[in-house]
C-alpha cells in the first residue's frame, strides 16, 4: 500500500504555509502519490483550487481543516462525507461569526459532538510544529498559547515525563474525542522532523494509541511542497511574530523536513511502525468526499398563487416589453421568445427573478441601479428594466451573455451607488436571506511589489529608511525580472555586494502572489436555498454587518454557486447626490431626461475638458477625445471602450482614428464583415464583433462562438487557445477564407480578445460618461460639490477637482463653522462651501455634535464655540490653520492664539481635557445631546437665519492678537496641510515669476511641433501601463490646466527615485502635437524646488 500524505497546510493558512495548494499537487504527482489532504488553518479556503488541480494531476484531493480550539490547542480534522463536510463548514462558521476579531477562531470542545459526524479527528503532534494538538498537558504546555516552532517540540519532549503529566486530563480529552467523533473515527498521528527529544514524543504517543486502542498514522505535516519552501516560511514566522531573523531564533523550524516526501522515504523515516504508514492508504480510501458533490441548491423565488417561477417570469417580461418598446415588432418578440425558452430549459428563472426583485428594491427606495456586462446583451434583462440597453437595436450577441453550453449559472452585475445607498442594498440581501444564507465572496490578497518588498525588508531587518524607499519604488511596478529588481534594490540604497541581496531577491520571487490575507470581494454576493453555511464556511468581514465566505468568485463559479455582483460606483453616487442638489434647488433633472444630443456636452469633450468625468477623464482618454470628437452617443461608446489593452494591444486605436480622420480608407478583412464591422469602420473593437467574426468567417455557432471567448479570457491556457485557433484556421480554410485574411482574423481575435470590452458593457459605461459630461457642463456647481463629496474615487485629488471647478466659472468658498456642513454644499449663488469631510483630522461624530449645536443656536464667539462643540485641541488648531474660524477672528493666527488660550470656565467643557483624563462626554453622559437633522434642513436654516440676521454674532471680534496675519504663500501651505487643497492660487502661481523659461500648460497649444520646451507643475499622476512597452506618463499640473509629458524606459530607468519622489518637477523635452493633442517627449527632468511649493499627492501607476 502507498504513503499518502494526509495532513498538508498550503499558504492558504495564511503565514502558516509557503507553498499553493497546486505546487503540493504538483509535488504529489511528481511523487506519484495517489491521494492528498489539504488542511488549512480555520478554514476551506484553497480546497477548490486544490480539488481542480487535484483532478488535473490525478491525485485524488482529501479535504480537511485545521482547527483552533478554545485553550489554543489545535485539532486536525478530515472530512469523510457530505455529510461531514457540511459538518465542518457549519462548525468553521459559527466558530469565526462569534469571533471579534477578523479572521480569529476558537471551536468550543462541547461542540465537537454535534458536527463530529462525517469527520476523522488526528490526535497528536499536529502540523506545524504547533504545541501538541490536543496533548497540552500530556506534553507540559501551555493549553493557552499555540507555539510555532520546532523549539516548542523539542522543549515539550525534554520536560515530558509521563510521570509529570497530568494523565486525567488527558484522558478525558482523549474519550472527550472518541465520545464525539466514534474510536473508529480518531486517529493518533506521529511525525518525525528529526528534532532532539521528538522519538521520546512519539513513544509516549504511540502508547497512548495502544492504551486507548486506537489506529496511528504518519504525517509529515507539510508545510511546503519542496525544501526552498522552508526559507519562505521562516518569513511568514517573522511577518507573523512581529519580528525578524536576527532575532527569531527559536521560533523558526531548525531544518526544511516538512515538504513532501515519497513513499520510500517515509517508510524509511517510520521503518518501525510500518503499520503507521499503511494506515494512510486505508483511511485514505474512506475519504471519498468529493467538492464536486456539494449540492448547492439556488433559492427559490416566491411567486404569486397560480404561477410558477417560468410563468412569472413570462408575464413581468411580456409586460416590460410593453413598457419598453413604442411597438414590438417581430424581431424583438422572436428575440425574447427564444431567450425565455432558453431561461426555462436551463432552469434559471428564479434568478432573473431575484435580480429583478433586487433591482424593485433600489427603485422603490430612489436608489440609482444600472445593469451591466453582458446582461445587456438580453432583452429579457432589458424588459425586466434591469439594463438599460436596447440589444435588439444595438444588435449584441445573446450567446454573449448565455447560451445552451454554458454550464454555470448567468452573471449580471449590478451598478449602484458606492457608499451607504449600496450598503443598503446588500443589508437588504443579508435581511431577506440570513446571516447563514447570504455572504460577500472572498478576494484573496496577494503579495505584490511593495507588501513583498517591505514585508520581506522587515525579515532581512532592513533599515526603516530602506524600508520606505522601498515603499516608493515598489509601488510602481512589480518588476517580474531579477535584473529589474535588482536594479531597484540599489536605488533603494542597497548596494548589489550587499550580502543580503540575494536572499532579498530569491525571497522575493518565492513570495510574489502569495496569499496574504483574505479581504472581500467589491461586490460579489453568493446566496443559497437553505443555508450557505453547509456549503462554505463564513466569517465577519472587516466591515460591520458583512459575512464572507471562504472563497472568491472565481471558486464559486466553478463550483455552480450563484454570485449576484452588487458593484458600488462612485460616479453613479455622484450622479445621483447631483441629481437630488437639483431638486433640492428646484431644477430637477435625472439620468432619464438628458438630452442625448447636446451640443455643449459633445463640444467639451472634444476639447478633453473631462477632469471628473466618468470613463474619459484619463491621460489616455483626454489624448484619444481631440482625435475621435464625438459627435454622437454611439462616438461614447467607442471612446470607452477603444482605450482598452484589447484594442490597443491588436493595433486597431491608431487605424480606427485614421480612418475616422479620413487619412485611411475604410477596407475590411472580408466583405462578408461589413455588416459586423462598418460602425466600427472596418476595425474590431467590441468581444461582441469577435464573436460574430468567428460565427461569418467560421460558421461557428453561437455556442461555439462563445467557447472562444472563453478559451481566450483571462485564465486561458496555451493547449486549449492552440486547439481553437486550429479549428478557426481549417474551416476557415475549407471555406476558402485567403490565407492572409486568416492571418489577419486570427490576430484580430488572439490579440484583444483576453483584454476586449463587450460593447454592451461599453454602452452602459458610456451612459454614465455622457451623463456626468452634462452634469459638468450644465450644472457645474452640484456636479463639483458631489465629486468632492464622494472622494476618493477617479484619476483626480480634490485639489485638482477644485481648481478645475475654478477654472471654469464655480466660485469655491473656503470651510467656516459658520456656515460650512460636513458635505459641500451649493449656495444661492452657485458658488460651493467647502464642508468639513475636507479637513483631514476631524472626526465625523465631533463634527456632527457642534453641528447640532450650531442648529440649535448660532455661536457667539469662539469661546462659545470652544465651549459648545467640544473638539480636541488638535481639530481646533486645524479650523484655525485653515481658516475656519476667521468668522470669530481678524485673521487665521489671531484664531490660533484664541485657540491655545486656557478657559477661564470650567476646564471639563473642553472634550480634550475629558479624553485625556480617560472620559469621553458621550461615554460619560455629562453633555446635552441634541437631535440630528438632516444636512438639507439646516441649509435652510441657516439661510433663514442668515436673512433674519441670527449669524451678526458671528463676525470676527475685535480682540487684537499679537501675532500678525499669514502672508498668501502661508496661507495655501496651511490649507494643504489640513486640505490637501486649497481655495486660494494654485502653488505654481506663486512661483510664477521666478520661472521665466517655463510654458504654462495652457500656452502649450501654440508650441511648434518638434521645438524644445520647459514644463513644470505639481505631479498629478505618473502612469505606466503594461501596454506601454516602459513608457512613463507623468501629468504636471500648473495654475492654468494639465500638462503632459512621456518619459522614455532608459530615462526613466535613469531618473526613478526622482520621478516617484519628488512632488514637483520641471521637464525639458520635444513638443509632440498630434491633431491639438499636445505631449512633451522628455529629455531631462529636474526636481522644482522653490520656497513655498507645496502640493496635493499624485494618482500613480494605474
Amino acid at each position: 500500500m502507498s504513503y499518502i500524505e494526509l495532513h498538508a497546510n498550503s499558504a492558504f493558512s495564511f503565514l502558516r504555509g509557503a507553498s499553493f495548494p497546486e505546487q503540493l499537487v504538483q509535488v504529489a504527482a511528481e511523487l506519484e502519490m495517489p491521494a492528498l489532504a489539504l488542511l488549512d488553518r480555520n478554514g476551506v479556503y484553497g480546497s477548490q483550487r486544490f480539488s481542480v488541480a487535484g483532478r488535473e494531476q490525478k491525485v485524488r484531493p482529501i479535504i480537511g481543516a485545521e482547527l483552533t480550539m478554545e485553550d489554543g490547542s489545535v485539532l486536525p480534522v478530515l472530512v469523510a462525507s457530505r455529510l461531514g463536510y457540511a459538518n465542518l463548514c457549519s462548525l468553521l462558521t459559527q466558530a469565526h461569526l462569534r469571533s471579534e476579531v477578523k479572521g480569529e477562531c476558537a471551536v468550543k470542545w462541547d461542540e465537537l459532538p454535534e458536527f463530529a459526524q462525517g469527520l476523522i479527528a488526528l490526535l497528536g503532534l499536529g502540523s506545524v510544529g504547533c504545541q501538541p494538538a490536543v496533548f497540552g498537558s500530556l506534553l507540559k504546555t501551555s493549553s493557552t498559547h499555540v507555539c510555532q516552532s520546532d523549539h516548542a517540540v523539542q522543549q515539550a519532549a525534554g520536560q515530558s515525563r509521563l510521570a509529570v503529566c497530568s494523565p486525567q486530563n488527558t484522558e478525558d480529552r482523549a474519550q472527550c474525542l472518541i465520545d464525539a467523533f466514534g474510536r473508529e473515527n480518531v486517529y493518533v498521528e506521529v511525525q518525525r522532523h528529526f528534532l532532539r527529544g521528538e522519538d521520546r514524543v512519539n513513544r509516549a504517543l504511540v502508547d497512548f494509541a495502544s492504551k486507548f486502542r486506537l489506529a496511528l498514522i504518519a504525517t509529515n505535516g507539510v508545510q511546503y511542497a519542496k525544501p526552498y519552501g522552508r526559507q519562505v516560511l521562516d518569513v511568514f514566522t517573522c511577518i507573523r511574530e512581529h519580528t525578524h531573523l536576527d532575532l527569531a531564533g527559536k521560533l523558526l523550524t531548525q531544518n526544511a523536513e516538512r515538504h513532501l516526501k515519497s513513499d520510500a522515504e517515509m517508510r524509511a523515516i517510520f521503518r518501525d511502525l510500518p503499520d503507521a504508514i499503511t494506515n494512510t492508504e486505508r483511511l485514505a480510501n474512506r475519504l471519498q468526499f468529493s467538492l464536486e458533490n456539494i449540492g448547492y441548491e439556488f433559492p427559490e423565488y416566491p411567486v404569486p398563487d397560480g404561477h410558477t417561477m417560468n410563468s412569472f417570469l413570462r408575464t413581468i417580461v411580456l409586460f416590460g416589453a410593453q413598457q419598453r418598446y413604442e411597438s414590438i415588432t417581430k424581431k424583438v418578440k422572436r428575440q425574447l421568445e427564444e431567450e425565455l425558452a432558453l431561461i426555462t430549459r436551463l432552469g434559471f428563472s428564479g434568478y432573473f427573478l431575484i435580480v429583478w426583485d433586487i433591482v424593485n428594491f433600489c427603485r422603490e427606495n430612489n436608489i440609482m441601479v444600472q445593469g451591466r456586462g453582458s446582461a445587456a446583451n438580453s432583452a429579457v434583462c432589458f424588459c425586466l428594466g434591469i439594463t438599460p440597453v436596447d440589444p435588439v437595436s444595438n444588435h449584441l450577441v445573446f450567446e454573449r451573455f448565455l447560451n445552451e453550453s454554458r454550464k454555470g449559472w448567468p452573471d449580471i452585475d449590478l451598478d449602484l451607488p458606492s457608499g451607504d445607498r449600496r450598503e443598503r442594498v446588500i443589508q437588504e440581501v443579508y435581511r431577506r436571506y440570513g446571516k447563514h444564507g447570504a455572504a460577500m465572496t472572498a478576494n484573496v490578497i496577494t503579495y505584490r511589489g511593495r507588501s513583498a518588498a517591505r514585508e520581506i525588508g522587515k525579515a532581512l531587518n532592513f533599515s526603516p529608511s530602506t524600508l520606505d524607499r522601498f515603499s516608493h519604488l515598489f509601488a510602481n511596478g512589480d518588476f517580474p525580472h531579477t535584473l529589474e529588481l535588482e536594479a531597484q534594490i540599489e536605488q533603494a540604497g542597497l548596494p548589489k555586494a550587499h550580502p543580503r541581496m540575494p536572499a532579498f531577491v530569491g525571497l522575493y520571487h518565492a513570495i510574489y502572489g502569495l496569499p496574504r490575507h483574505l479581504g472581500q470581494h467589491s461586490g460579489g454576493m453568493i446566496i443559497c436555498q437553505n443555508k450557505l453555511s453547509s456549503f462554505v464556511p463564513l466569517e465577519n468581514a472587516s466591515m460591520p454587518g458583512r459575512v464572507v465566505a471562504q472563497w472568491d468568485k472565481d471558486d464559486c463559479e466553478d463550483l455552480g454557486i450563484v454570485k449576484v455582483d452588487l458593484l458600488g460606483l462612485g460616479m453613479m453616487s455622484v450622479m445621483q447626490d447631483a441629481f437630488e442638489l437639483c431638486r433640492e434647488r428646484d431644477r430637477p433633472l435625472d439620468l432619464a431626461h438628458i438630452p442625448k444630443d447636446d451640443a455643449k456636452t459633445f463640444e467639451m469633450m472634444q476639447t478633453a475638458d473631462t477632469i471628473g468625468v466618468f470613463q474619459i477623464e484619463s491621460r489616455a482618454q483626454m489624448a484619444t477625445l481631440p482625435r475621435l470628437k464625438p459627435k454622437c452617443f454611439y462616438d461614447v461608446v467607442i471612446e470607452v471602450a477603444i482605450i482598452r489593452p484589447g484594442p490597443i494591444q491588436g493595433d486597431m486605436v491608431h487605424p480606427y482614428l485614421a480612418r475616422r480622420a479620413g487619412k485611411e480608407a475604410v477596407t475590411y478583412f472580408d466583405e462578408r464583415l461589413k455588416p459586423v464591422l462598418e460602425r466600427t469602420l472596418g476595425v474590431p473593437l467590441f468581444q461582441e464583433q469577435m464573436l460574430k467574426i468567428a460565427m461569418i468567417m467560421a460558421n461557428f455557432s453561437g455556442d461555439e462562438a462563445e467557447e472562444l471567448r472563453r478559451a481566450l479570457s483571462f485564465h486561458r491556457s496555451e493547449e486549449r487557445m492552440n486547439k481553437v485557433s486550429v479549428k478557426l484556421r481549417e474551416v476557415m480554410a475549407r471555406n476558402q477564407v485567403a490565407p492572409e485574411v486568416i492571418e489577419k482574423v486570427l490576430h484580430s481575435i488572439t490579440s484583444f480578445a483576453l483584454y476586449g470590452f463587450p460593447e454592451s458593457h461599453a454602452i452602459s459605461f458610456a451612459i454614465l460618461a455622457y451623463g456626468s459630461a452634462y452634469l459638468k457642463a450644465h450644472r457645474p456647481a452640484e456636479f463639483y460639490a458631489s465629486l468632492i463629496n464622494n472622494q476618493p474615487m477617479g484619476f483626480y485629488t480634490p485639489a485638482t477637482i477644485v481648481k478645475d471647478a475654478r477654472r471654469h466659472g464655480v466660485k469655491v468658498k473656503p470651510v467656516c463653522v459658520a456656515q460650512s456642513e460636513w458635505n459641500c454644499t451649493v449656495m444661492a449663488d452657485d458658488a460651493i462651501r467647502l464642508g468639513f469631510c475636507v479637513v483631514n483630522g476631524l472626526q465625523r461624530e465631533h463634527a456632527d455634535d457642534f453641528l447640532r449645536e450650531r442648529k440649535e443656536r448660532s455661536f457667539s464667539s469662539l469661546e462659545d464655540f470652544r465651549k459648545r462643540a467640544l473638539l480636541t485641541k488638535d481639530e481646533l488648531r486645524a479650523l484655525a490653520n485653515l481658516g475656519a474660524l476667521n468668522c470669530f477672528a481678524e485673521h487665521r493666527r489671531a484664531a490660533m492664539w484664541k485657540v491655545e488660550e486656557t478657559p477661564h470656565d470650567d476646564l471639563l467643557t473642553e472634550r480634550g481635557t475629558l479624553e485625556s483624563a480617560g472620559c469621553h462626554p458621550a461615554v460619560c453622559g455629562s453633555l446635552p445631546q441634541t437631535s440630528a437633522t438632516s444636512a438639507r434642513k439646516h441649509e435652510s436654516f441657516v439661510r433663514q437665519a442668515a436673512g433674519r440676521g441670527r449669524l451678526a454674532a458671528c463676525a470676527p471680534q475685535n480682540e487684537t492678537s499679537p501675532l500678525s496675519p499669514m502672508t498668501l504663500p502661508e496661507r495655501v501651505r496651511a490649507d494643504y496641510e489640513v486640505m490637501d487643497l486649497t481655495t486660494g492660487p494654485h502653488p505654481m502661481k506663486l512661483v510664477r515669476a521666478q520661472l521665466p523659461e517655463v510654458w504654462r500648460a495652457i500656452d502649450l497649444a501654440q508650441a511648434k511641433h518638434g521645438s524644445i520646451v520647459r514644463i513644470a507643475g505639481n505631479v498629478i499622476c505618473r502612469q505606466r501601463p503594461g501596454t506601454a512597452k516602459g513608457f512613463v506618463f507623468i501629468s504636471l499640473e500648473d495654475e492654468t490646466g494639465v500638462s503632459n509629458a512621456i518619459v522614455t524606459p532608459d530615462l526613466f530607468e535613469e531618473t526613478r527615485l526622482l520621478i516617484t519622489e519628488e512632488p514637483f518637477l520641471a521637464i525639458e523635452g520635444e513638443v509632440q502635437n498630434t491633431d491639438n493633442v499636445v505631449l512633451i517627449k522628455a529629455q531631462k527632468i529636474f526636481p522644482l524646488i522653490r520656497e513655498g511649493l507645496v502640493g496635493s499627492e499624485s494618482h500613480d501607476f494605474h
